[in-house]
């Protein structure tokens, strides 16, 4: 393997990088080698992740189909009537 030698970073970024390490339970080396392989050779597993909590999050919000008719009739109602206060504003 090769080795990495980052010079020349801001005492701040270097104190963020270890609470994050902190954080994660990793060394500031283990975190640094975490952040590098995640931006740079981002896994298709962190779709399916982050798809997995946003199911989890909308999970059992009522949700309709805008292709029916009757959700189709109801946006257009909506737009016709949206449209309608706003042509008498002017």
């Amino acid at each position: 393997m090769v080795r990495l030698i980052v010079r020349k970073l801001d005492d701040d970024l270097v104190r963020q990088l270890k609470i994050r390490a902190a954080r994660n339970n990793r060394s500031a080396e283990a975190e640094h080698r975490a952040i590098l392989e995640a931006t740079l050779r981002p896994r298709e597993e962190g779709f399916w992740r982050r798809a997995e909590a946003f199911r989890a999050a909308t999970r059992g919000r009522q949700t309709t189909d805008s292709t029916s008719s009757s959700a189709a009739t109801a946006i257009a109602d909506r737009r016709a009537e949206t449209d309608a206060r706003l042509r008498h504003r002017r």
